[in-house]
């Protein structure tokens, strides 16, 4: 997997038409994963506005807020004078729209689909941004620390997990979502990755059995679910203690540097037999 990552973004660079940019000197990020990564890339002094949910690293948290993640305030942006504005699949179309007939330059990033997504989408900011070598060699690493994951759980049985991402309605998620690759690379099966949309409901969930339920909700709803599935005695992940409670942020907003600090979580979590050192590999 690794070779294969690095030449594919590799080529997508080149065939992405510019090497670089000139570094934009005002962004605004409107979504979480957005900022951290800018964070990441050293361009943290740049950022002039961010939403109410970007809270990481600490420092974010000081920025202007614009609004959330899916609904902005323009004249707010239109005050903070900024050179680009990076919004995701979840910013309201229209506030897209309306900053982009004004003459701002917005760009927006569609939620990954899987790792490789994840990796290209990180480096195509390194090059908005003026830092490609950066955002590679980031990849670089994280990609050689999700091999070394998944070659220590090699041969080891797979348990089946159910990832509940919303509570009202039950949801989860499918193939067709970066979080599907992280339970398999932390050598687990996804009891809903076949599934035609993330609406699940928890007879499937009986019907199916996981061995291990992964809550992704935050604060006192998550501890609501889990005492709510505790009621469902039959269950494997119940009668086993395997019901566990993680940060959404951590689970479904990665840069592709926590993706890799959430799997060698997750691989703890599906594998508690594994040795530490092989959970955390350097």
């Amino acid at each position: 997997m690794g070779r294969f990552l690095s030449l594919t973004v590799a080529m997508w660079l080149l065939s992405s038409g510019k090497a670089s940019c000139a570094q934009p000197e005002r962004i605004i990020s409107l979504g979480p994963a957005l900022t951290e990564s800018l964070f990441l890339l050293g361009m943290g002094d740049r950022i002039v506005g961010v939403t109410v949910y970007c809270t990481r690293p600490p420092e974010a948290r000081s920025k202007e807020k614009v609004g959330t993640v899916v609904d902005v305030n323009v004249e707010k942006i239109l005050s903070l004078k900024p050179d680009m504005v990076l919004a995701t699949s979840l910013t309201n179309i229209r506030d897209v729209k309306e900053l982009k007939k004004l003459g701002i330059n917005v760009v927006t990033f569609p939620n990954p689909r899987d790792f490789f997504q994840l990796c290209q989408q990180f480096v195509r900011l390194g090059m908005l941004v003026g830092r490609e070598e950066e955002a590679q060699e980031i990849v670089e690493r994280v990609r050689a620390g999700v091999d070394s994951v998944v070659e220590a759980l090699k041969g080891l049985p797979k348990p089946k997990v159910f990832v509940q991402v919303g509570a009202k309605p039950l949801f989860t998620i499918t193939r067709d979502s970066f979080i599907n690759d992280l339970i398999e690379f932390a050598g687990g099966v996804n009891i809903a990755q076949d599934a035609e949309t993330g609406l699940y409901s928890r007879e499937k969930v009986l019907e199916a059995d996981p061995d291990v339920i992964i809550i992704a909700t935050m604060g006192i709803v998550g501890e609501d679910e889990r005492r709510t599935w505790h009621k469902y005695r039959p269950l494997k992940a119940v009668k086993y203690g395997r019901i566990y409670v993680m940060d959404s942020y951590d689970l479904c907003s990665p840069t592709p540097i926590t993706f890799l600090e959430t799997l060698r979580k997750l691989a703890k979590l599906l594998h508690p037999e594994i040795d530490r050192a092989h959970a955390n590999p350097r």
